[in-house]
């Protein structure tokens, strides 16, 4: 079974245009959304067995992206 993405533009579709604005003229979430990229990459090859890891690890690692996925929306909202 394939393991689904979360890339903030599927994430948050209809902001689209500010995520890629922001990625070039904001250092501070151009680092956090790579951060995200990463994070979400790590977590789709764990759960599809790639690089396996421990139930705590992965947990953690959601929980990392997830706050991170607010945060940037924070950002978003208020740009």
């Amino acid at each position: 079974m394939q393991v689904e993405h979360h890339p903030l533009i599927t994430e948050f579709p209809e902001l689209r245009e500010k995520i890629h604005t922001l990625k070039g003229s904001n250092d501070h979430f151009a680092r956090l959304a790579e951060r995200y990229e990463v994070l979400d990459k790590q977590i789709v090859r764990a759960e599809d067995g790639i690089e396996p890891c421990a139930d705590a690890l992965l947990e953690n690692l959601k929980k990392q992206r997830l706050a991170l996925k607010d945060d940037l929306y924070g950002l978003l909202t208020r740009a």
